[in-house]
């Protein structure tokens, strides 16, 4: 007869979390911080996933930088860093979803009108205090006229879909996944530290393709940890989409003030 003492520990481990868990969600889980079946496959296979795609993406993007033209270069490497962070968006999203997650609050419109905006004061301080030029961002101008296509590169591509994208890859999926791993392990305090400083990071790196002065780094790592920080206190993700494209539409308003009012 087989010996299975030395799995018996294991196995009684996981049917106590298994029993455990179980009970939590018979009396009713509406928050997937506190774990459960709604991000029980938000574990490591979706990190590795997350991290292998994003990685394809961010070089995919640098070869075509390399070798296309400088005028269409830059957009085809978003283009292809984009569906990297899609692909394990989806793929997570078709197994299951952390309940809560997606929900939808009328504080959630008041957080990205407010602290998007003050993230986009607060980096125009930061330019000031490091010496960097404080004038007014502006944009090329031909014969009077915004280059043909700006309305797609410069507004809707970074007010409206790259915040959506964006924040489903670093804080829906990376935050999420990273979260839930380490919560079991070290508690939901240092998981969220963990989660915040992660995802926050590699949002930082993923910017990489797009070089940036020293606020413009200091502004991304204050977005990323703001919006980290708002996924995991509310839990919810639309606030954090919302800070971004608040973020982001402001400095669009910001170049126009800058290329017509002179």
């Amino acid at each position: 007869m087989p010996d299975h003492s030395i799995d018996a520990p294991a196995e009684a481990r996981d049917a106590r979390e298994a029993r455990s868990e179980s009970s939590a969600e018979h009396i009713g889980r509406r928050d997937w911080r506190l774990g459960g079946r709604t991000v029980r496959r938000w574990r490591e296979r979706l990190l590795a996933i997350a991290f292998f795609s994003l990685g394809l993406g961010l070089l995919a993007g640098a070869l075509l930088i390399s070798m296309l033209p400088v005028t269409w270069g830059p957009m085809a490497a978003t283009g292809v860093l984009w569906i990297g962070m899609l692909v394990p968006v989806v793929w997570a999203f078709t197994r299951s979803r952390p309940i809560g997650l997606l929900r939808l609050r009328p504080v959630d419109l008041l957080y990205g009108l407010a602290i998007g905006a003050a993230l986009r004061i607060a980096q125009g301080w930061i330019e000031l205090a490091l010496g960097e030029d404080g004038a007014l961002p502006s944009y090329p101008v031909i014969g009077g006229n915004l280059p043909s296509g700006w309305l797609f590169t410069d507004v809707v591509s970074p007010g409206l879909i790259a915040p959506v994208i964006e924040e489903f890859f670093f804080r829906a999926v990376l935050l999420v996944a990273l979260f839930t791993v380490f919560r079991r392990q070290v508690g939901s305090l240092f998981a969220g530290v963990i989660a915040l400083l992660g995802s926050t990071g590699v949002f930082v790196l993923a910017h990489g393709l797009q070089p940036s002065e020293g606020a413009g780094v200091v502004g991304l790592i204050m977005l990323g940890a703001t919006c980290s920080a708002l996924v995991l206190l509310t839990g919810r993700i639309w606030g954090a989409v919302l800070v971004h494209a608040v973020f982001n539409l402001s400095f669009v308003a910001l170049a126009m003030a800058g290329t017509f009012a002179a």
